[in-house]
């Protein structure tokens, strides 16, 4: 979890959860040491942080987190656990996945390496969940994140402080609507090519994590500290996808092209940050 990394999350309604899980969550809701939403992120960066830095780095916790990003919608609690340990793990194989092997243990010692791979294995093999609350993008966000929102979704606080936000919250059921608008609109105006593996990632995604009364939302995450005020306030890729579907499903061709034209120089400049000094 670095810095400037983006987030899609589900909370899933306190009623879904088992009896046991409800009865922790809600304890959880009401105490006062938990990280409190202002706070939350950058206690979990911070907790990432010293396990990467120790000596030798540790893969993933021993135990799963305890913690969880809350909301409260219409008086009805959302609970996104972290699952810090099930997302360490996720990422490590990925990681060791698409790296060579001397590069892998340049930065994690091979018994640490083991250890994280056999939890790992351990877990899929028992039948557990293996698919997060949670996804992340480091130094920008993918297009197909946008898809599921509409601008009126859209919250944006500019300030010096940990309260600097831009994030779009909506309700699941409305994100699938969307999202299998899209893909119908590709599928009927450019083909069946034009439907990404990412799209269908996503798609996949809500389905496996997603209960029916569940919201998500987008993030921006530490991206806001890193852009301007007058970045952030001009950034509407959400309304600019959403308009490019709309014209691309009147045929509107040179409407698609400037919007795509735009959201691709918008996130080419924000990728760009990555390599600056």
């Amino acid at each position: 979890m670095l810095p400037y990394t983006a987030y899609l999350r589900v909370y899933q309604p306190i009623a879904s959860f088992p009896p046991r899980d409800r009865r922790y969550w809600e304890e959880y809701a009401t105490s006062e040491d938990r990280p409190k939403r202002i706070n939350a992120l950058a206690a979990e960066q911070a907790e990432n942080l010293g396990r990467t830095i120790g000596t030798p780095p540790v893969v993933a916790p021993a135990q799963e987190s305890g913690d969880a990003y809350l909301r409260r919608v219409e008086e009805r609690l959302y609970v996104c656990p972290w699952q810090t340990r099930l997302r360490c793990w996720r990422s490590f194989d990925e990681f060791a996945t698409d790296m060579p092997k001397p590069l892998v243990e340049a930065f994690v010692p091979r018994q640490e390496a083991s250890r994280a791979e056999t939890g790992y294995r351990q877990w899929r093999e028992s039948g557990a969940q293996t698919k997060p609350f949670i996804l992340s993008s480091t130094w920008t966000i993918p297009v197909p994140w946008f898809v599921p929102f509409e601008h009126r979704e859209r919250c944006l606080v500019l300030s010096a402080d940990t309260t600097r936000t831009l994030l779009y919250l909506t309700h699941t059921s409305q994100a699938r609507r969307r999202l299998e608008h899209t893909v119908a609109v590709l599928r009927e105006n450019i083909g069946e090519h034009a439907i990404s593996g990412s799209i269908e990632r996503l798609v996949d995604w809500l389905e496996s994590v997603a209960h029916p009364d569940s919201l998500l939302e987008l993030d921006y995450g530490g991206l806001p500290h890193l852009l301007s005020d007058d970045h952030l306030s001009e950034d509407h890729s959400v309304a600019e996808i959403s308009d490019a579907i709309e014209a691309l499903a009147k045929g509107d061709g040179g409407r698609v092209v400037e919007l795509r034209r735009r959201i691709t120089r918008r996130w080419k400049s924000v990728r760009a940050l990555e390599h600056a000094n």
